[in-house]
């Protein structure tokens, strides 16, 4: 039974001679320690260049609210100058190059066909009530 030719039975189960399943590792331990390393630095440069991304993105947000909160401040102070019963020079501005700007489009071509809304005399393009 002990003899070494024979094919041992284990549980009911005849065990195969032959090498099967995962051999002892046979790498380098020093190869196998700076593979390790490497993907590591590799990691460390990888997360170090999404936080720098991440870093640039809150800046640029942060600079977009600050314009923003520039801009709705602006928009305040003109509401309250036209509950004033006066009209902020920008809007004057605005208003005086839209008439330059139809009367040029009058004189060399037939007016735009926008569409408006018959009740307030706005149009979809802009906020002030007239017709484009």
């Amino acid at each position: 039974r002990d003899d070494p030719g024979s094919i041992p039975v284990v549980g009911g189960k005849v065990k195969k001679p032959g090498k099967r399943g995962r051999k002892p590792a046979k790498i380098d331990l020093k190869a196998k320690l700076e593979r390790s390393r490497q993907s590591a630095r590799e990691c460390r440069a990888r997360k170090k260049l999404r936080y720098q991304y991440l870093e640039e993105l809150v800046s640029s947000r942060e600079r977009a609210i600050c314009a923003l909160r520039e801009e709705l401040e602006m928009y305040k102070q003109w509401c309250m100058a036209m509950d004033q019963g006066k009209i902020p020079s920008e809007i004057r501005a605005l208003l005086t190059g839209e008439e330059q700007n139809k009367s040029q489009q009058n004189s060399s071509r037939h007016p735009k066909a926008g569409k408006t809304d018959a009740n307030t005399n706005s149009c979809e393009y802009c906020l002030w009530q007239h017709s484009c």
